[in-house]
């Protein structure tokens, strides 16, 4: 069933999977892309030309708790609210000791707490609503440790700690929590490193994305790769 007037919102939501999401999602439902980039995030609106639904923006820096909290209150003012995809992430692979403090907190700022704060502040907003789907894109690395990803594991193992928690503690709210693992995709996010020598053996994000949708039932887990 169609349900026109519903929205989904998307961190990270540029480039990518959260950019595959968006175009699976917005064959049924509106879209709000969040990110950092305002020009990567105006080039993506501009890129669904045939929608039936409607496309939107937010620029918003997930790792800043008052700035998420005024972007996602605005959008749920505005909007009735299905499901909010924390997506946003940053990965560097390097062994341990090559990681700057900045590598390091980066990733558990935007991974962690980008992650986080929008479903803290998302829940009781949710909650008014009376109906509501938090989905953590985690990846295997919340599922075992890695090569130079130690840190880059050990957010993401955050991530699926705080999701399955969730699972227990949103019970019966009429509130769905789901972590979902997929492997490396063949996507922006490796631009900038070697550590994936071969992308072509990687999935596309838009067939991780089809994939993600057609598992979209309230599950607690979804599982594309293991």
């Amino acid at each position: 069933m169609i349900i026109l007037s519903k929205t989904v919102i998307i961190t990270g939501g540029g480039s990518g999977l959260g950019l595959a999401l968006a175009r699976e999602y917005n064959k049924t439902y509106n879209v709000y892309l969040v990110g950092r980039n305002e020009k990567k995030l105006e080039q993506a609106v501009q890129s669904f030309t045939h929608s039936e639904n409607k496309v939107s923006y937010k620029v918003c820096d997930v790792t800043n708790y008052e700035q998420t909290e005024s972007i996602l209150q605005s959008i749920f003012q505005s909007e009735n609210v299905h499901l909010l995809i924390n997506n946003a992430g940053m990965g560097v692979f390097e062994p341990l000791e090559n990681l700057s403090k900045t590598d390091i907190t980066g990733m558990l700022e935007t991974n962690v707490y980008g992650t986080i704060f929008p479903t803290k502040i998302a829940f009781p907003l949710f909650k008014k609503q009376g109906f509501g789907k938090v989905m953590n894109i985690i990846s295997t690395a919340g599922l075992r440790g890695k090569v130079n990803e130690s840190v880059y594991c050990a957010s993401k193992f955050a991530v699926r700690g705080f999701t399955e928690s969730l699972v227990k503690e949103w019970d019966g709210s009429n509130i769905y929590p789901t972590a979902v693992y997929m492997g490396g995709m063949d996507t922006p996010f490796w631009d900038e490193s070697t550590h994936i020598a071969d992308r072509s053996r990687l999935k596309s994000p838009e067939q991780v994305a089809s994939l993600i949708v057609e598992q979209d039932d309230n599950r607690p887990e979804i599982f594309i790769d293991r």
